[in-house]
């Protein structure tokens, strides 16, 4: 496969063609693969919303109280929602598992086979495009972004570094020469968030003046979930670079599987333990 970048945009495959070869056995395995996911995705919800506590965060919006150019220190803040933390981890574990069975499930299945022998999973970025957001939503939240404004570009952000990966495999069909305009502005839009959430960070510590700043797990989510989502670029990098295994498509696809699971477990219970036991 050739990775030579190239500034137009490449031809993508016609209806009738299918560069990825996904024998019956192997997406016997994808299904049962996709059903374990489901499983264990589902799992997790169901135990979030058995143990957590009613932890709940706040929503809130920033109201000037004056003209442009008022001193921010006269204007207000107040709540717009709240909402129980439990819950809203469930949520992105249940999303994980109903798309799992979907794909792993007639008429899904059928969809989902077409979708990888054309070197593609759309129904991967829809999922993510949800879980994802609200997981980089959340994390926002517990790290001190609360504004609802704030908090709406942190999620269009993140969506648009999924859908353009959404785009990368569309217009990159195995075997062809690969355009990588999409995975490098999906890699900016990515990073928006992070530098928002790290900024912030950094912001509270040094107004902690000495005193106490947030607290040690709120350090670990950031780093290890930071990671995490990272190594799904790595996976997209190493699909259309061809290296190694990551030349079988099938391989990338079982990848972001089990990172999903990961990285949403990680999550998950790092919030838990800290925060919604008891």
């Amino acid at each position: 496969m050739s990775t030579r970048d190239d500034h137009t945009v490449p031809a993508t495959t016609t209806p009738d063609t299918t560069p990825v070869t996904v024998t019956d056995e192997e997406f016997g395995r994808l299904r049962i693969m996709n059903l374990a996911l489901a499983a264990l995705h589902l799992t997790s919800g169901v135990l979030m919303l058995l143990l957590s506590n009613g932890f709940e965060l706040s929503i809130s919006s920033f109201s000037i109280g004056g003209p442009p150019g008022t001193d921010p220190t006269e204007g207000t803040v107040s709540t717009v929602w709240s909402y129980p933390l439990g819950p809203a981890v469930a949520a992105f574990a249940f999303l994980s598992a109903l798309f799992h069975l979907i794909v792993a499930l007639p008429p899904g299945s059928v969809k989902y086979r077409s979708e990888l022998e054309h070197g593609r999973n759309r129904f991967r970025w829809v999922e993510y495009s949800f879980s994802a957001t609200l997981m980089i939503v959340i994390i926002a939240m517990i790290t001190g972004i609360t504004d609802m404004a704030a908090l709406v570009v942190i999620a269009a952000a993140n969506v648009a570094m999924i859908l353009f990966g959404w785009v990368m495999e569309v217009v990159n069909p195995p075997g062809e020469r690969v355009w990588w305009s999409p995975f490098w502005f999906g890699c900016i839009a990515g990073a928006a968030p992070w530098i928002a959430i790290v900024a912030t960070l950094v912001y509270n510590v040094n107004q902690s003046d000495g005193g106490e700043g947030p607290p040690g797990f709120v350090y670990g989510i950031i780093v290890s979930i930071f990671v995490l989502f990272n190594c799904f670029a790595v996976n997209q990098w190493l699909q259309y670079k061809g290296v190694g295994k990551w030349r079988d498509y099938l391989v990338g696809e079982r990848t972001y599987g089990v990172l999903s699971l990961v990285a949403k477990t990680a999550l998950a219970w790092q919030i838990f333990a800290n925060v919604l036991i008891g």
